[in-house]
C-alpha cells in the first residue's frame, strides 16, 4: 500500500510543540488563562503589563499580576505544563485533553472536569514555587528551610522550592475564601485543593554534602518538588477512583455538604477527585470532544476501546532512522539512513 498516515511519536510530538493560542483549561473558573503565544525571551521593562492584560484574568488578578514582573510567565508556564500533562496522560483515552468542546465540558460536572481544574491548580503551585526557587520572582525567594540562609542557599545552588509561599499566593490569587452553599463551587473548590495537595505530596527534602573530599562534615538540606510529571501521574489516578458525589444538608449545622458512597467510614477523602455526573462517551463528535475517528491506536492493546467498535483502519508508513552506527577517531559518529515499514492504525469513522 502507498497510502501513509502519520505514525502515533510525530502525532504525538506536534501535540507537544503546537501553538498555545487560546488555551483556556478552566472555563469561568478563577482560573482561566488564555495566553498569547509563548515567548523564551524573559518580560523586561513593563513588557509584563501586556502580558497581563493579554491573559483572561479578573480585575484583582490583574492588579497582582502588575505588580509581579515575573507572574505574567510563570502563568504562561503553568498553563504549558498543565496542557502538556493532561494531553500525555489522556493520549490512550477516548477524551484525549482536545481543546475542541472545552467549553462545553467545564459547564457540566464531569470527572474531566474535575481533573482539568486539578491539573490547572497544581500547576500553578508547581510553577510559582519553582519561579520562587529560581529567582524570577521578585517577592519571593527560596524556601524557608530552618538552618539555611538565602545568601547561602544561592552560594551553594541548593535554593529550595517555595511551595509555602506558592501555596498562600495561589490561595489568594484564586480568591478562596469559605465554601458557598453552591454545590458546583464546593466542587470545583474541592478539586483545585486536590492538585494543591498532589503537588506538596511530592515535596521532598534533598541534602548536599559539604566538607574535605566530599565529606559529610557539614550538610545542607533544602526542599525540592518531583517533576511535575510524577504530580500527572497521581492526579490521573485519582480521575481513574474519582468519587460521585451529591449535596445533602448537614442537620447539626444546616450546611450545605457534599456526600458520596461511603468507604471506611467516610464518603470521600480530601484527596479524592469528586464529579457530579457521568461523562459522555466522546465516541462521536458532540460539544465535549471531537470523537475519536481517525485517532491513533494500538493494535492489541488500544484500538478496541479507542476505537468504540467500529474497528480501524491499516496503513503502511515509511519511516527514516539512523542506522549501522560506527566511532570514528576520535570523536565523531557515522550513520547510515535506513528506511523502515510499519504497520499504523487509525480508527474508522463508522
Amino acid at each position: 500500500m502507498d497510502t501513509c498516515y502519520r505514525n502515533y511519536s510525530r502525532t504525538k510530538c506536534f501535540l507537544y510543540s503546537q501553538d498555545h493560542q487560546n488555551v483556556g483549561l478552566t472555563g469561568r473558573e478563577p482560573l482561566v488563562f488564555l495566553p498569547a503565544p509563548f515567548s523564551n525571551e524573559p518580560p523586561t521593562g513593563k513588557a509584563h503589563l501586556k502580558q497581563c492584560e493579554q491573559m483572561t484574568l479578573t480585575r484583582r488578578q490583574k492588579r497582582m499580576c502588575r505588580r509581579e514582573p515575573g507572574l505574567a510567565e510563570t502563568l504562561r508556564e503553568s498553563v504549558r505544563l498543565s496542557l502538556l500533562e493532561c494531553r500525555y496522560q489522556f493520549r490512550n483515552e477516548r477524551w484525549n485533553c482536545s481543546l475542541d468542546g472545552r467549553g462545553s465540558l467545564l459547564k457540566r460536572g464531569f470527572k474531566e472536569t474535575a481533573f482539568l481544574l486539578a491539573v490547572s491548580s497544581a500547576a500553578l503551585s508547581h510553577a510559582l514555587a519553582k519561579a520562587c526557587s529560581s529567582g524570577r520572582m521578585e517577592r519571593c525567594t527560596c524556601d524557608d528551610s530552618p538552618g539555611i540562609q538565602h545568601r547561602e542557599a544561592w552560594q551553594w545552588g541548593v535554593c529550595g522550592d517555595n511551595l509555602k509561599y506558592s501555596t498562600k499566593f495561589l490561595k489568594k490569587f484564586l480568591g478562596q475564601k469559605r465554601v458557598s452553599k453552591d454545590l458546583r463551587a464546593q466542587i470545583d473548590s474541592h478539586n483545585i485543593n486536590v492538585g494543591i495537595r498532589a503537588v506538596k505530596s511530592g515535596l521532598k527534602t534533598t541534602c548536599k554534602c559539604h566538607g574535605v573530599s566530599g565529606s559529610c562534615a557539614v550538610r545542607t538540606c533544602w526542599k525540592q518538588l518531583s517533576p511535575f510529571h510524577d504530580t500527572g501521574r497521581l492526579l490521573k489516578f485519582r480521575y481513574d477512583t474519582a468519587v460521585r458525589v451529591l449535596s445533602i444538608t448537614n442537620t447539626a449545622t444546616g450546611e450545605t455538604e457534599l456526600a458520596g458512597p461511603r468507604r471506611q467510614g467516610q464518603s470521600h477523602r480530601s484527596t479524592d477527585l469528586v464529579f457530579l455526573e457521568d461523562s459522555p462517551s466522546f465516541c462521536r463528535p458532540s460539544r465535549y470532544s471531537p470523537g475519536t475517528a481517525g485517532r491513533s491506536c494500538a493494535k492489541d492493546t488500544s484500538c478496541q476501546s479507542l476505537c468504540c467498535g467500529r474497528g480501524y483502519n491499516t496503513a503502511m508508513h515509511l519511516t527514516t532512522l539512523s542506522c549501522h552506527c560506527q566511532v570514528r577517531w576520535c570523536c565523531h559518529v557515522e550513520c547510515q539512513t535506513c528506511v523502515r515499514e510499519e504497520e499504523v492504525y487509525t480508527c474508522k469513522n463508522t
